[in-house]
């Protein structure tokens, strides 16, 4: 399909000087351009060394040049890459000379892009492609790599097929509705949906890991002044981020600081001390303070030890938001240090001060969010595969809703469509051109 545009060409490597600097070109001109610059016939697949030639018969540098016919190549289209020196000069005046034989810059993303329309990779495996360079874990980069290969993708599409499936069974079903056997009713229907229903919170499951493996868990620290909120931050951060003193009130900003639990991102906020306050200034930390809080995908409240617990502050807490509550300063009342499940949830007992019980919290936290240090089974994951996944779910439940309550078989048949739509935008089958736009947006030039 791609094969008809326009041909595009870009710098494929950082800016700055380096060692080698690459042009990426794809498209219908390549060989045409190939000829003015380069002087020499092309080989597929060979490395081929070369002077590259100015339009006035000068050199401008001299390389190795790589061609890939289409539709063997990244693309799908006809690719040649000039890798020259990596001067930021030399390599401008290589890509003035490729852009006045017809080539025009390519955008964000475009060769991935070009990649995807031609149907080399489906939409997960594309993103993954960013994912994978803006990783900044080795675990992270090795579940970029399962989903590059494939390894989301292909989970997704077999839930699009026992969903086909299903769909072709209910449909039947309603066309041959004098049949003797009532086949809404049989059990077969709610039993294969059932069991998708258990397959698709598994992959959700998985892919919350993929997501928290790319962006990272949220943590909100929240609680009373001087209950060691800028000390904790200090601890898992491992060094001096925050100020910590006696005086209550230290903290009247937003402070953040994004660390590595074994691999596990995390970015750790510290808020101002939650009391009531005439100070405008404070006020306003204050106010910051509850606006993280909302956004939080988790809310560690301290809580000195020796004292009561804070109703004051769970009142304002958001309910649908895991809280672990954090009881500190464990060394001034001879306790051990430990940790809890209780009717409000998870409380875990340490002192920040002597380290006691920091190796449970960070356990905790892994644990919290399902984080598995091994990523054998872990694929990256966006929080729009997330988000579909999750309302493909709520389609699926639908359907099982209006299949034991109603019997209703058009209105299963519908609910079972809407959650393959939503699954097939994970893979790019069922989407729109503005989500591809900003998908793709998001790419660096020359990827």
């Amino acid at each position: 399909m791609a094969l008809t545009r326009d041909t595009i060409a870009a710098i494929a490597t950082p800016p700055g000087n380096g060692g080698v600097g690459i042009i990426r070109i794809s498209g219908t001109l390549v060989t045409e351009i190939a000829k003015q610059i380069l002087n020499k016939s092309l080989i597929p697949r060979y490395a081929l060394f070369s002077s590259f030639i100015d339009d006035d018969g000068s050199v401008i540098d001299s390389g190795i040049a790589l061609y890939f016919p289409a539709p063997a190549s990244y693309t799908g289209e006809a690719i040649l890459e000039l890798q020259g020196h990596g001067g930021s000069v030399v390599l401008d005046m290589l890509l003035r000379r490729v852009l006045s034989l017809g080539a025009r810059l390519a955008n964000p993303g475009e060769f991935t892009e070009r990649a995807f329309l031609n149907n080399k990779l489906d939409l997960t495996q594309a993103e993954a492609v960013a994912d994978l360079i803006e990783s900044s874990t080795e675990q992270s980069v090795r579940s970029a790599q399962k989903s590059m290969q494939g390894v989301f993708s292909a989970q997704v599409n077999q839930l699009i097929d026992e969903l086909t499936e299903l769909r072709t069974y209910v449909e039947a079903a309603i066309d041959f509705v004098d049949e003797e056997i009532d086949f809404l009713t049989d059990g077969v229907v709610e039993n294969r949906i059932v069991r998708l229903l258990g397959s698709i919170r598994q992959i959700r499951k998985t892919a919350q890991q993929g997501r928290l493996l790319r962006d990272g868990m949220t943590v909100v620290m929240a609680g009373k002044p001087n209950a060691g909120k800028s000390s904790l931050l200090n601890a898992l951060a491992g060094h001096e981020a925050a100020i910590v003193t006696d005086i209550a009130g230290t903290t009247r900003d937003v402070l953040r600081e994004r660390i590595q639990l074994d691999g596990m991102p995390l970015h750790i906020i510290d808020t101002a001390g939650l009391r009531d306050s005439d100070n405008a200034i404070e006020q306003e930390g204050i106010r910051r303070a509850h606006e993280e809080i909302r956004k939080a995908d988790k809310i560690l409240l301290l809580i000195d030890a020796s004292e009561p617990e804070p109703q004051d502050i769970l009142k304002t807490l958001p309910a649908n938001i895991e809280i672990t509550r954090i009881y500190n300063k464990i060394d001034l009342l001879s306790l051990a240090p430990s940790i809890k499940q209780t009717e409000h949830g998870t409380s875990c007992y340490l002192s920040i001060k002597t380290g006691d019980g920091l190796d449970l919290l960070k356990q905790h936290l892994k644990q919290s969010v399902g984080f598995n240090e091994s990523t054998d089974t872990v694929f990256i994951a966006r929080r729009r595969h997330i988000e579909a996944l999750r309302k493909g779910h709520e389609f699926v439940e639908s359907a099982l809703y209006q299949l034991q309550t109603s019997k209703a078989g058009e209105l299963v048949a519908e609910d079972l469509r809407q959650a393959q739509n939503c699954l097939a935008e994970i893979t790019g089958q069922f989407t729109s051109d503005d989500l591809l736009g900003k998908i793709f947006s998001s790419f660096c030039i020359g990827k």
